[in-house]
């Protein structure tokens, strides 16, 4: 995802607790510059600040970023020279997305579960094969009105109906 010119996630919205690849390739990158540190921080008061040094491709400087339980990330770029490209000296920032986890049900309810499988396990339903079956059969469905009418439309060599 571009999120400004020349600057790139490899995600389409920053999410808490994950890894974002950033890519750049403005201003310090067109210069020609050696090297380019990623400079970056989290959170209103740009806690966790840190100075990475970005690696160098063709398409432009790269790097990854953890991002922490945080609700804003703020980040702008210098070389080895002491150029800055900060956003005109607002810098870079983007809001942070809050995801909760979402526990696994048989971790969540261990000691129920193990009651059921040892005492009931005809009762041992998996949610995941639910869905699967669900979606097992719009598959065959959208195949098969594919296969049967497709080649009807395509041809012209279908009826419509019309009511009055």
């Amino acid at each position: 995802m571009e999120l400004v010119k020349n600057i790139f996630f490899n995600t389409d919205k920053l999410i808490n607790n994950s890894t974002v690849k950033i890519s750049y390739a403005g201003y310090l990158f067109q210069n020609n510059s050696e090297e380019v540190f990623f400079h970056y921080g989290f959170g209103e008061n740009w806690e966790q600040v840190n100075d990475i040094p970005m690696k160098k491709t063709e398409l432009g400087f790269q790097c990854e970023v953890d991002i922490p339980d945080t609700d804003s990330f703020h980040f702008c770029f210098h070389n080895n020279t002491g150029v800055w490209d900060n956003n005109f000296g607002q810098n870079f920032s983007f809001p942070v997305e809050k995801v909760e986890k979402k526990q696994n049900p048989i971790e969540e309810n261990k000691e129920e579960y193990a009651l059921i499988t040892t005492t009931q396990p005809e009762m041992i339903v998996h949610k995941g094969l639910k869905k699967s079956y669900i979606w097992s059969k719009k598959i065959r469905l959208a195949i098969y009105k594919l296969i049967h009418y497709l080649p009807k439309i395509v041809s012209g060599n279908y009826k419509r109906k019309i009511e009055e």
